[in-house]
């Protein structure tokens, strides 16, 4: 059914790869390609005599937009699966409108070098209009709209759990079991143990930015700014058991605000060990997490990307991780008049994920909804000219593509709330 070109070949990317080659009746050919080629090598020998799908790797800085050209011109895919890091989106999205190629991601853009003065500039107007001041936000990709509407070609931004598969558990929600929403409360508990005192599940750089931030959610038409990790809950989670979870920015906050009609309010809450905090606060006090370069005996190196280069490489948790992760969406609201409340949630297993894919989970549930994006663009479920959020399509053909591809959804109809 489709050529893909899928740039990156990490934790996430690798999982992605291996659920399309799954999938060869719609992945019939892709090209993994990113800066070292080797990598894309190494897992193309692994998949090779496993699956239908035709499979090439390249090379291609995705910094650079003339590489990234080139490589779409001479591959010519269908789509574009962007699996590299956030800070490559806005590259990325330049080369699609190029060559007029759809285009996706897992999660939406944030400058590499956050004291950029030309970005500062739009950052801190940001923070003023909007209210909020966590380094990522939907805006630079919003305003490529109008460009890909002109384009004819389709850009869905955020296909991974959350954001994501979280979008479509809300659409679903609005389509299905609610006339109105008045709330929706994302639960991301990851429960599993890698046996580290310190590593993170995701791309260090990235996770540590985000939870570092100051928290946020919306309430009755605006921003609410706190401290961050200011808010802790305690929750029970099937099948995981008690966890303690603190308020975060998250990024599908900012969408769901313009997409969910009268939402009154939007949270959310991740899970975290006393052991994690304790680590990140000693990292951010002693200037490590910082993304401003400095002077090291003659060379510049900026902290965050050291300390990247210190801690365990997150596709190398897969063996040594135990436990569930659960993530899902708690609403309030009506159904025909009456109050109503929701828990729409996935239990995924750490050791499951390793044996099919040889990821843990936190890989495993963004590269399933990755590829499940991706899908639904070549088979043309979502296909529209512009650039879209995942609650923006039905999210039924999605959601089924979820049950069937490893991603099984759990409902509650009796739910207990979040104070």
């Amino acid at each position: 059914m489709g050529r893909v070109l899928i740039i990156g070949c990490g934790g996430v990317a690798s999982v992605a790869i291996r659920k399309c080659c799954q999938n060869s009746e719609v992945f019939e050919e892709i090209m993994i390609a990113s800066r070292t080629k080797s990598k894309c090598d190494a897992l193309k020998e692994k998949l090779d005599g496993t699956t239908d799908t035709e499979i090439t790797t390249a090379q291609v800085d995705a910094d650079n937009m003339e590489e990234v050209v080139a490589l779409i011109k001479s591959y010519q895919p269908d789509l574009v699966m962007n699996i590299a890091l956030p800070y490559q989106d806005l590259t990325i999205m330049d080369a699609c409108l190029a060559c007029g190629v759809n285009y996706m991601d897992t999660a939406n853009y944030e400058p590499e070098d956050i004291e950029d003065p030309a970005w500062r500039a739009v950052y801190d107007r940001r923070c003023r209009e909007e209210g909020f001041s966590a380094y990522f936000d939907y805006s630079w990709q919003w305003a490529y709209r109008k460009k890909f509407e002109e384009a004819g070609i389709t850009a869905l931004l955020g296909s991974g759990f959350d954001p994501g598969v979280t979008q479509a558990y809300c659409a679903y929600a609005l389509k299905h079991e609610f006339d109105e929403i008045d709330t929706i409360d994302i639960l991301d508990c990851n429960g599993g143990d890698h046996g580290y005192a310190f590593a993170t599940n995701f791309n260090p750089e990235i996770n540590l930015r985000e939870v570092s931030a100051p928290g946020s959610y919306w309430e009755d038409g605006h921003w609410v700014e706190v401290p961050a990790m200011s808010i802790r809950r305690t929750y029970h989670f099937d099948q995981v058991g008690a966890k303690d979870m603190y308020l975060l920015h998250h990024e599908e906050i900012e969408s769901l605000a313009k997409n969910i009609p009268g939402v009154k309010r939007i949270r959310f809450f991740m899970t975290f060990g006393q052991s994690y905090l304790d680590h990140m606060r000693c990292l951010e006090d002693v200037g490590m997490l910082s993304t401003a370069p400095i002077d090291y005996e003659g060379r510049q190196i900026v902290p965050i990307q050291f300390l990247k280069a210190l801690l365990p490489d997150p596709a190398s948790l897969g063996p040594r991780t135990t436990g569930k992760t659960n993530i899902g969406c708690i609403f309030t609201g009506k159904k025909d008049g009456r109050d109503k409340t929701y828990y729409l949630y996935n239990v995924c297993d750490h050791q499951e994920c390793y044996r099919e894919v040889g990821s843990q989970a936190i890989s495993y549930t963004t590269g399933v909804p990755a590829m499940v994006g991706a899908m639904m663009l070549l088979n043309g479920n979502w296909n529209k000219p512009g650039v879209f959020t995942v609650e923006e399509f039905d999210p039924d053909p999605y959601m089924e593509a979820l049950n069937k591809w490893g991603l099984p959804w759990q409902e509650s109809y009796d739910p207990v709330l979040v104070d």
